[in-house]
């Protein structure tokens, strides 16, 4: 049972895309079967890739690998900082593949709730890659994963962050949580704002959305589905330590630089599923700048109350 406090995304099944041309039952299974391949393979050999040199390209080339598989193709524009310092990478959060997507970019640590870890194959790789876990159940827990995040981005890591709190179908965005910007400002590093979408055939499609209380598996058979789906990251401009005069500052500018480069409305999410407009799709957009997509009108809702997180 979901509790006040917590995000949830208003999205389901009448924000999906229109479904399209679609591949195969034989294909289907093969990307599938791919893609747990490349995972078991990693597992196994996990171990020996953490000592040898070149561990962050291995660990790009094997998510990599999976997105090949499951037949997405990842699409970079804009480059992460510097290495040598810890920064916050903050994103919107649509689909499963976020994740793999952003590691393959660049490993990093990451922030996710509990119920990732018990995903099949997906969730014990999530966990190899050192990512903290989150129980959204216990508001008590919260603090110390601040503190957790404070102390590795200390260290001079990358740690990335949905602060969302939840998944979203992409045509509209949920509010910025403040809560973990804090760890960022008490570390004394920048926000690196992240803005994620999938493409596919060229047009915006919102089909791998990991909506509701959907299983992975649902998200997953409409991902390997699509013929020509494509993963695009688009790395912001990054906010510099100081910029804002607190954590809810902070979390009003990365999210307006991500809803900004999406062209896409910030919806307020509430305690309980509303029925949602199908999205409209935008071209895709090309190396050069282009004007944003309209936003999508989406329903006016009032925003959840989360003690600890404004």
């Amino acid at each position: 049972m979901s509790h006040p406090w917590m995000p949830v995304s208003p999205c389901g099944d009448g924000c999906l895309t229109r479904e399209g041309a679609r591949v195969g039952p034989v294909r289907r299974g093969l990307r599938l079967a791919g893609a747990a391949l490349v995972v078991a393979v990693a597992l196994v050999l996990g171990p020996v890739l953490a000592v040898l040199p070149g561990r962050d390209r291995v660990v790009r080339r094997v998510l990599g690998g999976v997105l090949a598989a499951l037949g997405i193709r990842l699409v970079v524009r804009g480059e992460l900082a510097g290495r040598g310092r810890g920064a916050l990478v903050v994103s919107n959060h649509i689909s499963f593949a976020d994740i793999l997507g952003l590691n393959a970019m660049r490993p990093m640590r990451a922030l996710a709730k509990r119920e990732i870890a018990s995903w099949p194959v997906l969730g014990t790789l999530v966990a190899r890659m050192g990512t903290v876990f989150l129980d959204r159940d216990r508001l008590s827990a919260l603090p110390a994963a601040v503190d957790a995040l404070t102390t590795t981005l200390r260290s001079g890591a990358l740690v990335t962050v949905n602060p969302e709190g939840t998944t979203w179908c992409g045509s509209a965005s949920g509010r910025f949580r403040p809560a973990m910007f804090q760890a960022a400002i008490d570390a004394g590093v920048p926000v690196q704002p992240v803005a994620v979408r999938y493409l596919a055939g060229g047009r915006e499609t919102t089909r791998p959305a990991f909506i509701g209380p959907e299983s992975l598996i649902a998200s997953l058979r409409r991902a390997v589905a699509i013929p020509d789906l494509t993963l695009e990251l688009t790395v912001c401009p990054e906010i510099a330590p100081g910029r804002a005069a607190g954590r809810r500052e902070l979390a009003a500018l990365a999210e307006a630089a991500v809803a900004s480069e999406l062209g896409t409305v910030t919806v307020a999410g509430r305690a309980g599923p509303v029925a949602a407009a199908a999205p409209a799709t935008s071209p895709a957009r090309d190396a050069a700048p282009v004007p944003a997509a309209p936003p999508v009108q989406r329903p006016s809702l009032s925003p959840a109350t989360r003690p600890g997180l404004s």
